[in-house]
């Protein structure tokens, strides 16, 4: 039967954006649509993983226009999304966004949900000295590109539905988890002063992204922006303290602090913290959690995405 059901291809299906959105579809056994999952790499585990529950498997390569249209090919729809942290470079990245563009285009796709993000220079031009310009044209690169590249797809007359996302919380399981002082104390520092961050389940967004396509065209030419929930620093502390029985303590970082940390991106990462934070009131304004409810009845809130994974942070 999956002949007569339309084919949405999904870029990132062995990834956390388009890995949620695959498996959301997979394990609807009523949905209408079926999975294409597009992978530079068919062999590996997940992919293979994709295939057993179902998905048709094929090889595309972003930097390839032809090979992304040749695997559009029959698809109804898509979900686009690009990796900026894969290679660091935006030119890259909106060079891949053109291809995807124009790929949809060549291949008749009648319905992309392209995974996009603010372009930050919109409240913070590149004279405004509050964070420094990065790249010699950007204040958040990975934003910023993303959102510039949002026209690609006009342009292209796609018929796209942008879909604005936000911070990950599996950030917390890496860069940003708590951490033991030497007294013993468990310290979350953010750089979010005591703004609100918006942040949500990277699961959801795929989730949030199959709701759309079940809408059919009617959210075809909007921006719909998500998050699970918006909580300031000190509220995600106390959800870490009720999950490990023990005080947490909220430490806001300078923003500046983020930038000269030396990790690699620290100054884009520090800039993108200082846009959460200063900026708090309209991108968590944006961000409708009830309107993203609807779409994706599913939504976890951030306790709820902690319980899940309780043995994560049993180490700390």
């Amino acid at each position: 039967m999956t002949e007569q059901k339309k084919i949405i291809a999904v870029v990132g299906a062995t990834g956390a954006q388009g890995g949620g959105l695959a498996h959301a579809i997979l394990a609807d056994a009523d949905s209408e649509f079926a999975v294409r999952a597009l992978t530079r790499n068919p062999d590996s585990e997940k992919a293979q993983e994709l295939a057993r529950l179902g998905a048709e498997v094929v090889v595309a390569d972003l930097d390839d226009e032809a090979s992304v249209a040749q695997a559009l090919d029959g698809a109804y729809g898509a979900y686009f999304v690009t990796n900026f942290w894969e290679h660091f470079s935006p030119e890259r990245e909106y060079a891949q966004a053109r291809n995807l563009a124009l790929a949809a285009r060549t291949a008749g796709v009648e319905h992309v949900v392209w995974s996009t993000l603010e372009d930050t220079r919109d409240s913070v031009p590149l004279d405004d000295d509050r964070m420094p310009t990065l790249m010699g044209k950007y204040k958040v690169p990975h934003f910023d590109v993303k959102g510039e590249a949002n026209a690609l797809f006009i342009e292209a007359g796609v018929p796209t539905t942008f879909l604005q996302t936000t911070y990950y919380w599996d950030g917390f399981l890496t860069n940003f988890a708590p951490t033991r002082q030497e007294d013993g104390s468990l310290v979350l520092a953010l750089a979010m002063a005591d703004s609100k961050l918006a942040g949500i389940a990277s699961e959801d967004i795929g989730r949030t992204a199959y709701g759309i396509f079940q809408r059919g065209k009617e959210l075809v030419g909007e921006t719909v922006s998500i998050a699970g929930e918006h909580l300031t620093g000190a509220e995600y502390a106390a959800a870490f303290a009720e999950l490990l029985g023990e005080p947490v303590h909220y430490f806001p970082v300078p923003f500046e602090g983020l930038r000269s940390a030396g990790f690699p991106a620290a100054e884009e990462v520090g800039n993108m913290f200082q846009y959460y934070a200063e900026f708090a009131d309209e991108f968590t304004g944006r961000r409708d959690l009830a309107t993203v409810r609807e779409l994706n009845p599913r939504l976890k809130t951030f306790a709820e995405w902690l319980g899940e994974r309780k043995d994560a942070f049993a180490a700390l």
